[in-house]
């Protein structure tokens, strides 16, 4: 994976922006804020979390949503251990991903935990309260052959705009099909045809407050069976 990391640019020597899709990885604003008004919030986290939760994730990036993530986890006090699988077409490099998780003073001391862990490509972690999942490979592709079900989904690909693959019906076909009765998603993006993709898929889809200037985003729950939660 040496030579296959994202390749990125810095703005304000602090925000990496993919070079490949020409977008930020995460908000001008304040990225953490964004990821916990968003994917937390937007999956009624934590007071969902419970032993063996599982979160999955489109689009890994920085890692600041699993830091966040994990943060409300250890901060909730609950016991086991949090699951969370996230699928990346371009993984960062260990180096870029630090560079850019240090913009967080708040989440400092878990940024230098899992800093040893990083290997810049497909792998796992494993922690007393955290079983930690890349995968790496187009989710058009690996999610297809995902053997588990997610409790809770962060999409968070590029821009629909820019990232059109990682928006497509089919993809949202098999988010459903790998979310557990009940089973949650939450997304930056409002989109309309991003919305009517996870509505086709089975998913009651509401489109509520967005972060900063975002004037909406996106959240949906499993509100039918599918075939591989039947």
């Amino acid at each position: 994976m040496q030579d296959q990391h994202a390749p990125l640019v810095w703005r304000d020597s602090e925000v990496p922006v993919s070079a490949r899709f020409d977008d930020p990885y995460f908000s001008l604003e304040d990225g953490l804020a964004e990821a916990r008004h968003v994917f937390l919030a937007g999956n009624d986290l934590p007071a969902r979390l419970r032993g063996g939760f599982h979160v999955a994730e489109l689009g890994f990036g920085t890692g600041l949503n699993l830091l966040a993530t994990l943060e409300a986890w250890r901060g909730a006090g609950v016991p086991g251990r949090l699951c969370y699988t996230s699928f990346e077409a371009f993984p960062m490099a260990p180096r870029d991903m630090r560079r850019a998780q240090a913009r967080f003073a708040e989440l400092e001391g878990l940024a230098a935990e899992l800093a040893p862990h990083w290997q810049g490509g497909a792998q796992e972690i494993h922690l007393p309260d955290l079983h930690f999942t890349l995968v790496a490979g187009d989710a058009r592709d690996t999610l297809r052959a995902w053997p588990h079900r997610a409790d809770a989904w962060f999409l968070d690909g590029f821009s629909p705009a820019k990232n059109p693959e990682m928006w497509q019906p089919d993809l949202m076909e098999e988010v459903a099909r790998h979310t557990v009765p009940g089973g949650t998603a939450a997304s930056y993006t409002a989109a309309g045809h991003v919305r009517r993709g996870l509505e086709a898929a089975g998913f009651s889809v509401s489109r509520v407050k967005g972060y900063g200037r975002k004037r909406h985003m996106t959240r949906a729950i499993l509100a039918r069976e599918t075939p591989e939660s039947a």
